[in-house]
């Protein structure tokens, strides 16, 4: 028990990070959450706290060390502001895209060391086992997608250590009617949590300046895209994904393309929309198709499990996509700031290969920096 009185302890205030937990979980937003930026303050009498939709504020006596996301968003923004070390687990290690870190000097996430914490479900007794000082999880997530209860949250909140976090990656689910966060206004957070603002104000400073290359090279006329995931492999019908929802499709809305779905009043999968065959792609015709698929994903893997199987389709191979070869691979659903600039070049040289082909889009180098520490604040 002496471990879960220091997790505890981390806690600060306990009537005010309780309180804020039952509000959040009960629906409704906190209403002390600054609007002006400044997410956290710290003094060395009183530590700190963070303010974020649906906890509201949570009081820390002092930064955490470890720390329990369970999507692959909040690792990478863990990640990228050098806090690997701490790092203990994630929800399903497929979805984590640890491989991008392969690109960048110094900086790594052994898949092996962490625990995974699906397995047909979500217990609770795994958080006791992995005994982070903080879980960086938006508790609805785990009451609404994950079949915990209110009184699983308060337990593992006053046993093991507090909830910080929001559900961004999707804008569909009907539970969750509490402030949203931008990719960089949640990744803001997360530096408040970790008191690294310098590290987060030079992310968001290459962000800017990569965006907005990447932008002013952009054709006038884009294409209407259709974000999908297959139900199988080879793909024989997909679940849809709207562009305009989430962090999840960032890039996208980043490179400025039509949402051939939702044009088409197509629901997102994650709002309770069903499998789409090719028949139903056959009467929208997007100008390209995106297509999404876990884990590590090779060119070649693509090209023979997805292309070539549409190309060989009597109906697939009449779609305007696949007739002019922009049938592109779609990336991981769960990107923080490092991932995002990985899959936004990915995705502009798959769409526009004349104007970005197999270019660099952003230094590596320079990335690992701010992770690692090496740079000018």
């Amino acid at each position: 028990m002496a471990k879960h009185v220091t997790r505890r302890k981390l806690l600060g205030t306990g009537a005010v990070a309780g309180a804020g937990l039952l509000a959040g979980c009960a629906g409704s937003t906190s209403t002390d959450i600054p609007t002006d930026g400044e997410t956290a303050t710290a003094t060395p009498e009183s530590g700190y706290t963070v303010t974020m939709a649906p906890v509201g504020e949570v009081a820390f006596d002092e930064v955490p060390e470890s720390w329990l996301p369970y999507t692959g968003d909040y690792a990478d923004m863990g990640v990228a502001l050098g806090q690997a070390d701490g790092l203990r687990g994630i929800g399903l290690k497929a979805r984590y895209g640890t491989h991008y870190y392969d690109e960048l000097p110094g900086v790594a996430v052994d898949e092996e060391e962490l625990t995974a914490l699906y397995d047909g479900g979500t217990d609770k007794e795994i958080f006791y086992e992995v005994g982070a000082d903080v879980q960086v999880i938006d508790p609805n997530f785990m009451i609404n997608r994950l079949g915990w209860g209110q009184e699983d949250v308060t337990e593992i909140t006053e046993n093991v250590g507090p909830f910080v976090g929001n559900t961004t990656f999707s804008r569909a689910y009907d539970w969750h009617d509490y402030e949203y966060y931008s990719m960089y206004e949640a990744f803001e957070k997360m530096a408040e949590l970790f008191q690294q603002r310098a590290r987060y104000e030079a992310f968001a400073t290459l962000h800017d300046e990569v965006l907005a290359d990447v932008q002013e090279r952009l054709p006038e006329e884009r294409p209407d895209v259709a974000l999908l995931y297959p139900a199988g492999i080879p793909p024989e019908s997909f679940y849809p994904y709207l562009i305009g929802e989430g962090t999840q499709a960032k890039q996208w809305r980043d490179l400025g393309v039509g949402d051939a779905l939702a044009q088409h009043g197509i629901t997102d999968a994650q709002a309770g929309g069903g499998e789409i065959d090719f028949e139903t792609l056959l009467e929208i015709d997007p100008d390209a198709l995106a297509v999404r698929l876990q884990g590590e994903i090779t060119e070649e893997y693509f090209d023979e499990n997805v292309r070539k199987p549409l190309e060989n389709d009597d109906v697939a191979s009449d779609l305007t996509a696949v007739q002019n070869d922009r049938v592109i691979y779609g990336g991981l659903t769960y990107q923080g700031p490092i991932i995002h600039l990985f899959q936004l070049e990915s995705a502009a040289q798959g769409l526009y290969p004349e104007e970005f082909g197999g270019e660099q889009l952003f230094d590596r180098e320079r990335v690992a920096d701010i992770v690692t520490g090496e740079f000018d604040a």
